[in-house]
C-alpha cells in the first residue's frame, strides 16, 4: 500500500459507495462535505445535499476516513496529466471554507478531486452506478448524503467488521 502525498486522490470505500478526498499534506484532506444543516439531519439539510450544496473542508484524513478503509487511487494518471503537485494543493486550500454545486451525477466528490488534480471533472463511479439501473441510483440518492457525514457512522456497526488494515483510519468517534 501507498502511502499518500500531496496532490494524492484518496478514495475512501462507505457502505455502498466511495468518497473522494484530496491528500494536502501533515495527515489532511481536503473534500467536499454536507452543509451544516444537512449535517443536523433534517428534512432541510438532507435536500440541500441531495439538492445541490456542498461545503468545502480541510480535515484529518484519519477522521474523514473513520473507520473505513481507504487507498491512493490516481487511476485517472495514464489519461489525464495530473498538475503539479504544489498547485493542486494551492488550488485545494483555496476552495476550503467555500460553498460547492454538489450533484451526485455531474458535481460529486469524484469530481470535485480530479478537477484539481487534472483540471478535468471526472467520475468512474458515477457512469457505473448510473448505468446499473434506476433502482440503485435511487438507494445511492437517498443514503449517500446520509453515509457521507462521519457524526451518522458512529451509529452503524458491522458485524463481523474486520479490523482496519494499516492504512485505515481508526477513530473513536
Amino acid at each position: 500500500l501507498t502511502s499518500p502525498k500531496p496532490g494524492d486522490l484518496i478514495e475512501i470505500f462507505r457502505f455502498g459507495y466511495e468518497h473522494w478526498a484530496i491528500y494536502v499534506g501533515n495527515g489532511y484532506v481536503v473534500h467536499p462535505a454536507p452543509t451544516p444543516e444537512a449535517a443536523r439531519g433534517g428534512v432541510s439539510g438532507f435536500s440541500s445535499v441531495v439538492g445541490n450544496r456542498a461545503i468545502v473542508k480541510k480535515e484529518l484524513l484519519s477522521m474523514v476516513a473513520g473507520r473505513d478503509k481507504y487507498r491512493v487511487n490516481n487511476k485517472n494518471d495514464k489519461k489525464y496529466n495530473p498538475l503539479p503537485p504544489n498547485k493542486i494543493v494551492q488550488q485545494a486550500e483555496k476552495m476550503v471554507g467555500k460553498e460547492v454545486p454538489y450533484s451526485l451525477t455531474s458535481d460529486n466528490c469524484e469530481h470535485f478531486v480530479t478537477k484539481l488534480r487534472h483540471g478535468v471533472s471526472l467520475s468512474g463511479q458515477v457512469a457505473g452506478r448510473v448505468s446499473s439501473g434506476v433502482q440503485e441510483q435511487g438507494t445511492l440518492v437517498m443514503l449517500g448524503p446520509f453515509f457521507l457525514h462521519k457524526d451518522n457512522r458512529k451509529h452503524m456497526s458491522f458485524p463481523g467488521q474486520a479490523d482496519p488494515s494499516p492504512y485505515s483510519a481508526r477513530v473513536a468517534l
